[in-house]
């Protein structure tokens, strides 16, 4: 399934790379921007963890910089039986994290600068576990590939809609447009329930399913107090809605996030059967 939602994401922003060209320059152009999207098609799949670390502003980070992350994503990897990822720290206030990457070999896990300060071990144990969730089930070549062409065709689209003066052309409105359908497709390419899952694997690799409840609660919170300034585009890989302090409107409205009072629900009826809850 999570191929064929890969498959339709690819070919609808490819698409909608058409219609902007069209828009631009005809047929000719409608020409090239298809072979621009299929370039981009290529480079997404290979290089889109680059340009979500950079829309992020992270840096990877070793062992010497930071020794208690790196063992504590080492353990967690090991019991997930997972190849150890890349590590990654973003300069940001807002607690947060995510992974990225194309496959479980080539993964980053990433965590702010401001989660570190907030959970304590065990907390901070859940969050990497659900991250490491994402990579056992095969989630990051989803997420990021759909990250990278959403941005890209947004991008795309302010260009259309700023480079003619023909303020008469259909390409105004049309580009307008653009932005919020590509949003669609992110939003159908990444779905909520692969949070949910990415939980109850998270749960199981740590073992802690109310740690990572907690901390959830600890950073939706923060996230509604500490606005984070990225792209819309790379928001649904966080761990909760980077966005949330930024209220209501289309951030809203096409959220890729289910509810955190829904997430912390199931990982109490998890660790119930753990028999961690009475």
């Amino acid at each position: 399934m999570d191929n064929v939602r890969l498959f339709v994401l690819m070919a609808g922003m490819t698409a909608l790379f058409g219609v902007v060209g069209q828009s631009l320059g005809g047929r000719q152009g409608m020409l090239l921007a298809l072979a621009f999207a299929g370039a981009l098609n290529v480079v997404a799949w290979f290089g889109s963890a680059k340009a979500v670390l950079k829309a992020y502003r992270a840096r990877v980070v070793g062992p010497s910089e930071a020794p208690e992350l790196h063992a504590m994503i080492d353990r967690l990897r090991q019991r997930a039986g997972l190849p150890m990822p890349t590590a990654a720290i973003a300069p940001h206030e807002q607690p947060n994290a995510f992974a990225t990457g194309r496959n479980p070999e080539n993964a980053v896990v990433c965590v702010t600068q401001g989660i570190l300060g907030l959970v304590d071990a065990d907390e901070l144990e859940g969050v990497l576990a659900h991250e490491l969730g994402h990579v056992k089930n095969r989630d990051l070549l989803l997420q990021t590939v759909s990250a990278t062409l959403a941005g890209a065709i947004t991008n795309l689209a302010r260009f259309g809609l700023y480079s003619r003066s023909d303020r008469r052309s259909p390409l105004g409105p049309l580009a307008m447009l653009l932005a919020p359908v590509a949003a669609m497709i992110l939003q159908f390419a990444v779905s909520r329930e692969r949070e949910f899952k990415a939980d109850a694997t998270g749960a199981e690799i740590s073992g802690r399913p109310l740690a990572l409840a907690t901390a959830l609660l600890k950073l939706d919170a923060a996230a509604h107090r500490t606005p984070m300034a990225i792209p819309p585009s790379v928001a649904p890989l966080a761990q909760v809605d980077p966005l949330a302090a930024y209220g209501g409107g289309l951030t809203k409205l096409f959220s890729t996030h289910p509810s955190t009072a829904e997430r912390v629900e199931r990982l109490r009826a998890i660790a119930a059967r753990m028999g961690q809850i009475a």
